[in-house]
């Protein structure tokens, strides 16, 4: 249908040829809903995860970075000693714990580990954007497949800026972050 939309419709242009003398009518309903939700941006390349996976949820987390004051001789600085979060579904309800391993274990019982394969600062004052790899699952459910997992959109969670010193080894510190996580399985 060439010509049949004018070329100040926006996304449109993209969908159909333009044509000066034609009337302008209301765009396709896809391209009017494409006008209103953006795309999400796509991960930096460090982040993204590879061919032949598709992502299969996401879900919003609220906990803390938990940091031990580690004293090495004269130097004492604040080392990552685990995650502690809740991980909630688009309905608000929790779905996963994350601790330790860093492992994700869901309300249905299944469990995954993973491993760091990247990472990018994005935020100042916020803990790094990561991407893992799956290592080991347990059980049956919503993790089983899980293969790679994203954090992103990250806020706080960095370790303090200070109190890290020879009087304080041993100390914890737990500070507080939110995330996103997106889970990936097999599949393009």
């Amino acid at each position: 249908m060439p010509g049949r939309y004018a070329c100040s419709t926006g996304i449109a242009l993209l969908l159909w040829s333009c044509g000066a003398s034609q009337a302008h009518p209301e765009p396709p309903a896809a391209a009017q809903a494409s006008q209103v939700t953006p795309a999400p941006p796509t991960p930096a390349d460090a982040l993204a995860v590879p061919a032949g996976s598709r992502s299969a949820f996401q879900a919003d987390a609220k906990g803390v970075q938990i940091y031990a004051c580690r004293v090495d001789g004269a130097d004492a600085k604040w080392v990552l000693s685990a995650p502690e979060a809740e991980l909630f579904d688009a309905a608000g309800k929790l779905a996963i714990k994350h601790y330790a391993g860093p492992t994700w274990e869901s309300v249905d019982g299944s469990r995954v580990t993973a491993s760091k394969l990247s990472e990018q600062a994005h935020e100042p004052g916020a803990i790094p954007w990561l991407l893992l790899r799956a290592n080991e699952h347990a059980g049956q459910g919503a993790l089983t497949s899980v293969t790679f997992i994203q954090r992103k959109d990250t806020q706080g969670g960095l370790a303090p800026a200070s109190g890290c010193d020879a009087a304080h080894g041993g100390d914890v510190a737990r500070v507080p972050y939110s995330a996103v996580y997106v889970f990936y399985v097999p599949g393009g």
